[in-house]
């Protein structure tokens, strides 16, 4: 687990995980975006690939890459047991809200 989080937590890692979670993109259209240097971008790509957070695919003349979900899936099972302490302050904050609407009709925006 470690690694995995160590290779989540450098932010141009971050950033280009985050363009792929949308859909797959080139190394050109990832550098175009996030407008970092080729050699950077590749490089980024290349920690995520051997990690398994990527797979890339060759299309003509480029490489395409995409999200795996698996080490996703890893991180995404260890917060579980956390999660029991950010849930309890969104459904206070709900509740809150919900007071606040009952109290001054019309003041507030629907959510």
């Amino acid at each position: 687990m470690e690694s995995t989080f160590g290779i989540i937590a450098e932010p141009n890692r971050r950033a280009i995980l985050s363009l792929l979670a949308f859909s797959e993109r080139s190394v050109g259209e990832i550098e175009h975006q996030l407008r970092m240097p080729q050699p950077s971008v590749s490089k980024h790509l290349r920690v995520l690939r051997e990690a398994g957070f990527v797979e890339a695919r060759v299309d003509a003349q480029r490489r395409v890459y995409r999200i795996r979900a698996e080490p996703l899936m890893e991180i995404d099972a260890w917060l579980v047991p956390f999660r029991r302490f950010w849930s309890a302050h969104v459904d206070a904050l709900e509740r809150h809200l919900d007071r606040v609407d009952r109290v001054r009709p019309g003041k507030r925006k629907k959510r």
